[in-house]
């Protein structure tokens, strides 16, 4: 009779190493919804509120925090209401909350700057506003290691006739040492064709601390550029902020899955705390009209955005990002 062969227990530590990551991060997630709202905590700590108001043209979540409970974006504006004094801070637009998606053209009008803030847009003259019409929330699940939130909108223009439909959803994970967010966002076509305009004002961001802006803050992407110069209006798998918030050195990281539409995406991506993913805004990125970064989703049909949001602590060779994100593409 043939023995059975035995294997060093070593190897069995490794095999399970290996598939760590597709496991997912422990620490429990609980959500609580209060009317428009709902609170995320992670590990019995509060880490974001996620926010549908009607009021407001669009969904967002506010703030972000690390696993210390650190918030790394900024706070600006809650509701539509900003506090005084605020609108003669360097790079202040309001429209910019601490995470949110919303394109600066779909059918000419822009899901990215809103109407409520009009008097602040000096840029240019206003562009005619879009509004995400909040309509249901499809899941809300607390879990034992993730927590899930998807929820349905519909995209109207002035005439407040929907012309498209929006789903988001955010999954949350962490740990002790960092907080992960994966975030789906389709918008399907109504009966008419919908435009992508060309535009860098788009269209998934994450709007920093001030702590996090240059040249405090250091930005790198994966392809090794270094500052605004290097990596706005680049192609790259991920982008990264580091800094220094309450004496704590942490970093943001965003990542662009393989899924994604146009991936590797190009990153509307500033010094001044924005960090954005836009697969857009080719006209800008090229300083070229002849690059026309345009796209016309047919009607009936969807397209689809994939992101990780990952808040870490130290570096982002500390935290290795780079291989987070090789474990992102493997295990999504």
């Amino acid at each position: 009779m043939q023995s059975k062969r035995r294997y060093p227990d070593f190897v069995f530590l490794v095999t399970a190493l290996s598939i760590l990551p597709s496991l997912g991060y422990g620490e429990p997630v609980s959500l609580t919804r209060h009317g428009d709202n709902i609170e995320v905590q992670i590990g019995g700590k509060p880490f974001t509120t996620y926010t549908f108001d009607p009021n407001i043209s669009k969904a967002f979540l506010e703030p972000l925090r690390d696993a210390n409970g650190v918030i790394v974006t900024r706070q600006l504006a809650v509701g539509n209401d900003i506090p005084p004094g605020h609108e003669h801070d360097k790079g202040f637009e309001p429209h910019q909350r601490a995470m949110y998606f919303g394109h600066g053209d779909i059918n000419g009008y822009s899901f990215w700057i809103e109407e409520a803030f009009n008097k602040y847009y000096t840029h240019s003259a206003p562009p005619p506003y879009g509004r995400m019409v909040f309509r249901k929330i499809d899941e809300m699940r607390s879990g034992t290691s993730s927590g899930v939130i998807r929820a349905t909108f519909d995209l109207e223009g002035p005439d407040r006739k929907p012309f498209a439909q929006e789903t988001q959803e955010y999954k949350f994970s962490g740990d002790k040492d960092s907080r992960v967010i994966d975030c789906e966002f389709v918008i399907k076509a109504g009966k008419e064709p919908v435009k992508f305009g060309d535009t860098k004002e788009g269209t998934f961001a994450v709007r920093l601390a001030p702590e996090l802006d240059a040249p405090g803050g250091t930005m790198v992407n994966s392809e090794g550029g270094e500052g605004e110069s290097q990596v706005w209006g680049k192609r790259a798998n991920w982008v990264n902020v580091d800094g220094v918030i309450n004496g704590q050195k942490l970093g943001v990281a965003v990542f662009d899955s393989p899924d994604s539409f146009r991936h590797p995406t190009y990153w509307h991506a500033r010094g001044y705390g924005l960090l954005a993913a836009n697969p857009f805004g080719l006209s800008y990125f090229y300083s070229d009209p002849k690059h026309n970064g345009s796209y016309t989703l047919p009607a009936g049909e969807s397209i689809k955005f994939h992101y990780r949001v990952l808040i870490h602590e130290g570096t982002y060779k500390d935290a290795g990002v780079s291989e987070k994100y090789s474990q992102y593409v493997a295990h999504p």
